[in-house]
């Protein structure tokens, strides 16, 4: 177990110091005031703790604040050199890495580090080779390094540590294995879940405490956040929106179900009605760019050049979702639903279809107080999430 204030032997104090890290985190630098009244606790006792953790590394002064009149108080915050952290975003045949400090900004990162991924430890070595080559990139000792998290898609545990979906190559947690690999305390999270995390905490959220991520990749994932907290269920599995048996259309899915949302609403799905209908003998910017064979990444090109045969797939694609989302929102009731992925890079083109059909489908006492939005963070979302996880099970632990 990681805890930053390892040396505090009042478990009191270490609680209330950690009180303080998470409001600095939500609100940025502050007075002692402003946190005397946010913790409830007298000026002198929150002066002292400040002093304390001034002396630990973990709090700088950040000078006087701005008033019209008396004396002007002094502006405490976080010191981003206490601490950094490690993100690590498995893409579909990439990794995204990031490097994140102590006050949650981005100093380093690395997009599209080519991997193939396979359930093998031979694989799980050379992934790890790949995060110590990064860290060890960096301008900064690894005993700086307080945690290191990677996203996984499919089913996770990151309570118990598990991976069911990749890299279930023993009986021992997934966890230990990283972390004697990488030398660093490592903890793992789905990804879907750490996208939606990260754009909670620095994306397109402003306020919003309930909200549904949904992350159009080459499949379909949902991350749940209610009251400003990450929803995981009891065996971190939720928010499988994929696997809803929705079609009857007897594809089976990668997870060996048939007709499941996902063989009709995802990049998989997009890719393969798009080169059906090309191998019919339809025609697309694809097929008259001589391409035999394409990518997602063409996929989403051509359909910004308004490809015709991939604006109408899309758009299928799109009603589909949004009827599904239509139930989601039904459910839940929430504030915000971000649209994230890489489908999501397709703009308005996705977005309107999907808007077109939860009007269609969903009541509307429910959904008038829901705002549909696209991803901000895009696809550095996976890997700011990733950072964000490592941060907070650091504070959590305290």
């Amino acid at each position: 177990m990681i805890n930053i204030f390892q040396n505090e032997k009042d478990s009191k104090n270490a609680l209330i110091k950690n009180k303080i890290v998470e409001f600095f985190i939500h609100n940025g630098n502050s007075t002692n005031t402003d946190l005397s009244k946010e913790l409830n606790l007298s000026i002198p006792t929150v002066s002292k703790l400040i002093n304390d953790m001034i002396e630990e590394g973990f709090v700088l002064e950040y000078g006087k604040q701005e008033t019209s009149e008396g004396r002007k108080p002094i502006l405490y915050g976080l010191n981003p050199d206490s601490g950094h952290f490690i993100g690590v975003d498995m893409g579909q045949d990439c990794i995204h890495m990031g490097q994140m400090n102590f006050r949650g900004e981005l100093v380093n990162l690395l997009m599209d580090i080519p991997f193939c991924y396979a359930n093998t430890m031979e694989s799980l070595d050379e992934l790890c080779h790949h995060i110590n080559k990064f860290i060890d990139s960096l301008d900064i000792p690894r005993k700086k390094i307080l945690n290191v998290n990677l996203n996984i898609p499919g089913r996770v545990n990151s309570g118990t540590g598990y991976s069911y979906s990749y890299y279930n190559v023993s009986e021992e947690p997934l966890t230990a294995i990283l972390t004697n690999k990488i030398g660093i305390h490592t903890n793992i999270d789905n990804d879907t879940r750490a996208m939606a995390y990260g754009e909670y905490m620095q994306g397109c959220v402003k306020g919003e405490k309930d909200i549904i991520f949904i992350n159009m990749s080459w499949g379909l994932g949902m991350g749940i956040i209610l009251d400003g907290h990450l929803y995981t269920g009891k065996s971190g599995y939720a928010g499988e929106i994929g696997h809803m048996p929705y079609f009857d259309n007897e594809i089976i899915c990668h997870c060996g179900k048939k007709g499941c949302l996902e063989t009709e609403t995802s990049g998989r799905a997009f890719y393969r009605k798009v080169k059906e209908h090309i191998e019919a003998g339809e025609t697309s910017i694809l097929s008259q760019d001589g391409q035999t064979d394409f990518t997602v990444e063409d996929l989403i090109n051509a359909t910004n050049r308004e490809d015709p045969l991939c604006l109408e797939v899309l758009e299928q694609i799109g009603l589909n979702l949004g009827k599904a989302l239509a139930g989601i929102i039904n459910i839940f009731n929430p504030d915000l639903v971000v649209i994230g992925g890489i489908l999501s890079q397709t703009g308005n083109f996705l977005m309107h279809s999907i808007e077109t059909s939860v009007l269609k489908y969903s009541l509307n006492l429910v959904n008038k107080d829901t705002h549909i939005v696209q991803s901000k963070l895009k696809e550095r979302a996976g890997v700011i999430g990733a950072c964000m996880l490592a941060r907070k099970f650091v504070i959590d632990q305290q």
